[in-house]
């Protein structure tokens, strides 16, 4: 996927997460099931996972890859750990 296409599908799936996270606001207000507004985060979450996702998956591939081609192989190990201690975090 070139960064054109990679952009816009991100770009697409963000609108998304907006417009749940829009209507979780909506059910929060309306006072709505706690289950249902719950299941509706998990939602949100599992999308923005994808979304982390996606960009580690570019970052590695390209940049990462670039720096070790370039001998900055301290840099790149530098950032993997980065990407690694990121996730952790999930």
């Amino acid at each position: 996927m070139n960064h054109t296409t990679q952009k816009q599908a991100l770009m697409r799936r963000l609108k998304i997460i907006e417009g749940q996270v829009r209507g979780l606001q909506k059910m929060v207000e309306e006072e709505k099931y706690c289950v249902d507004i719950i299941t509706q985060t998990q939602a949100v979450r599992q999308a923005l996972s994808a979304i982390e996702d996606s960009l580690l998956e570019k970052h590695i591939s390209t940049h990462v890859i670039e720096q070790m081609r370039q001998g900055s192989h301290k840099k790149a190990a530098n950032e993997l750990v980065m990407i690694y201690q990121l996730s952790k975090k999930k």
